[in-house]
C-alpha cells in the first residue's frame, strides 16, 4: 500500500520581519493562525515590501512531499498521494508542479469560484508565524472523495495522514478515510496542528482523535490540550491520557507523539512514555522553523512505509526536522541523505 495525506494546499509567502510587523498584525513567533479580516493586508504588505520567496506547503502536503523525498532516495519512488483543494490558477499550478517534482500525485479538487489558498510566514530569529487564508483550501467537498479515480488512490494506500487544519473545513471527508481505515485494518494519523484547534474546534478534534493510531502535536499544542481538558501540565501525563482515550480500532494501541523543539520527543504507548534525544542543530545553521512539525511526520512515516520502529521512525523524523530547519520552509531542492 501507499501513504495518503489530505489537507490545505497553501502556497508560502515567507519573508524575514522585524518585531514592527508581528506588533501590526497582532500576532506571536511559534504560533499558526487563520487570517482575519486584520490580516488580509499583510499579504501584500510582503508582496510589495519584503521580495518574498514563494514556496509550496500546507502541513500535509509538506509531510507527504518530506516522505516521498525520503522514499525516493531509498528506491521507493511513487508511494505518496494527497488530497486537497486549490483554484484554477498560477499559484495551484505552481503547488501542482511542486509536489509532483517531489514524486508526489496530487489529486487536487479545483474550484473555480475562489484562488488557490496562501500562508503568510513571518519569520524572525529564526521562528516563525503562519497566518493562513485558505480561500479554495476551504472549499474542499466530500464529493471529491467520491470519484472512481479519488476511490482507486484511497483504497490502495495502508497508511493515511490528515492534520489538524483539515478539521475547519470537512469534518465528513476525514470520516470518508478514516472509516475506511477503520474498516480495512489500516493505519491512520492525526496531527493536533495548533492551539487555535485544539481551544475552538474541540469536537472536531474528538471525532478525529478516535479515529487515530498516531496523534502528533509539539509543546504549545500539548500544553493547550491540557489546559482545554483539565489535564494538567505534565506534558508526559497528557500524552498517556490522549494515548488511553477511546478508540473505534481497539486492535491497535494509540501512539502519542509529542515534538518539543530542540528538547527530547515525548513517545506515549499503551501507559509506557519514552523519550528520544534531539541532536541541537548550533544556532548559526538554522535558516527557519518554517516546516520543522512537518518535515518530522514526513520522516516517521517515511519509517512507517518501511516498517521501521517507533523508536527508528521518531529518529528518522529528526533527521528531516534537522534537515528542513536549514532550508526556508519545505524546500526540498538538496539531494536527501536520509537512509532507510
Amino acid at each position: 500500500g501507499s501513504l495518503m495525506g489530505m489537507g490545505n494546499p497553501l502556497l508560502d509567502i515567507s519573508a524575514d520581519v522585524g518585531q514592527d510587523i508581528l506588533d501590526k498584525y497582532d500576532v506571536k513567533l511559534d504560533n499558526a493562525i487563520l487570517a482575519e479580516d486584520k490580516h488580509v493586508p499583510i499579504y501584500k504588505e510582503l508582496v510589495d515590501n519584503y521580495s518574498p520567496q514563494y514556496i509550496a506547503g500546507g502541513a500535509t502536503q509538506n509531510s507527504i512531499r518530506v516522505a516521498q523525498w525520503i522514499m525516493t532516495a531509498n528506491g521507493k519512488p511513487g508511494q505518496t498521494a494527497y488530497f486537497g483543494c486549490v483554484g484554477n490558477d498560477s499559484f495551484g499550478n505552481q503547488l501542482e508542479e511542486c509536489a509532483a517534482a517531489d514524486g508526489v500525485k496530487v489529486h487536487y479538487m479545483k474550484d473555480e469560484s475562489a484562488p488557490t489558498g496562501t500562508c503568510a510566514v513571518l519569520v524572525k530569529d529564526g521562528e516563525r508565524c503562519l497566518i493562513a487564508n485558505l480561500a479554495a483550501a476551504n472549499n474542499f467537498k466530500p464529493s471529491h472523495l467520491e470519484t472512481d479515480e479519488s476511490k482507486a488512490i484511497y483504497e490502495s494506500a495502508s497508511l493515511y495522514y490528515i492534520a489538524g487544519f483539515f478539521l475547519t473545513v470537512s469534518v465528513d471527508a476525514l470520516k470518508i478515510i478514516a472509516e475506511h481505515s477503520v474498516a480495512n485494518n489500516k493505519t491512520f494519523c492525526l496531527n493536533l496542528s495548533a492551539p487555535f484547534i485544539i481551544d475552538f474546534f474541540a469536537d472536531q478534534v474528538a471525532t478525529a482523535l478516535e479515529y487515530a493510531d498516531f496523534v502528533f502535536c509539539n509543546e504549545s499544542e500539548a500544553e493547550a490540550y491540557g489546559k482545554k481538558h483539565e489535564l494538567g501540565d505534565d506534558l508526559k501525563e497528557i500524552a498517556l491520557k490522549i494515548a488511553a482515550s477511546p478508540k473505534k480500532n481497539e486492535e491497535k494501541k494509540r501512539f502519542v507523539i509529542f515534538t518539543q523543539g530542540s528538547a527530547s520527543t515525548i513517545v506515549a504507548h499503551d501507559g509506557k512514555v519514552e523519550e528520544y534525544k534531539v541532536v541541537p542543530l548550533p544556532k548559526e545553521e538554522l535558516v527557519d522553523t518554517n516546516g520543522a512539525g512537518d518535515a518530522f511526520v514526513g520522516g516517521f512515516l517515511a519509517g512507517v512505509m518501511a516498517e521501521k520502529s517507533v523508536g527508528d521512525s521518531v529518529e528518522l523524523g529528526h533527521e528531516a526536522a534537522r534537515f528542513i530547519i536549514q532550508q526556508s520552509g519545505t524546500t526540498l531542492t538538496k539531494p536527501c541523505e536520509i537512509k532507510l
